[in-house]
């Protein structure tokens, strides 16, 4: 819900400032292009890490308090493998899907705003959102979600599993876990934004 006001929130400044300059017909182009590389991914990845960093922080961290993670050493279980392993693995595979839900939402979104505020017609907008994406675009917004599943599932895991102080440290490691995972994501957005636009330039 937070990510599809922010996405509709971001159509309404579009649409002010080319309805400023009589070019509200690239409305649909700039909408598109933004949600596919930048804001789909980024805000889902925040909104992912919020809900299931902290929530795999907290659940291996009540393990390890518990001493359920010692017994799975003690009956020769590798916790890496059986805690770590399908939650990586399952955050990869079902944060892209969550972005492309978002992208597909938020492109609604700046339709109704734009047939509401600009009278834009349905065939005008989807003719354009869709004819301005290129295979670069799709490959950018696809492959941002699994580097951040990555990181997400990651840092949760590595916070859930080094938790010190009893329940307190559980409380503590939960939020370091959403914490760290947000600037990490930040930061990494960055690079490989600037990673993908060049390899859009010399490889796609």
């Amino acid at each position: 819900m937070v990510g599809r006001v922010q996405f509709h929130r971001f159509d309404i400044q579009v649409v002010g400032q080319f309805e400023r300059f009589g070019q509200t017909a690239l409305t649909a182009d700039v909408v598109s292009l933004a949600l596919v590389r930048e804001l789909g991914p980024s805000i889902t990845g925040l909104l992912v890490a919020g809900r299931n960093s902290s929530g795999i922080a907290s659940e291996l961290g009540s393990m390890l308090v518990t001493e359920q993670v010692d017994a799975m050493r003690a009956m020769g279980t590798d916790p890496v493998r059986k805690l770590v392993t399908p939650r990586v693995i399952a955050t990869i595979l079902m944060l892209p899907l969550l972005t492309a839900m978002a992208d597909l939402f938020g492109l609604i979104g700046g339709y109704l705003v734009s047939a509401l505020t600009l009278r834009l017609g349905a065939v005008t907008f989807w003719t354009r959102a869709i004819k301005i994406l290129e295979f670069s675009d799709l490959m950018q917004g696809l492959t941002k979600p699994i580097v951040y599943g990555f990181i997400i599932a990651t840092v949760g895991c590595y916070q859930g599993l080094t938790v010190k102080g009893g329940t307190q440290g559980v409380g503590r490691a939960t939020t370091q876990a959403v914490v760290t995972a947000s600037v990490i994501i930040l930061v990494t957005n960055f690079f490989l934004t600037k990673l993908m636009l060049y390899l859009a330039g010399h490889v796609f």
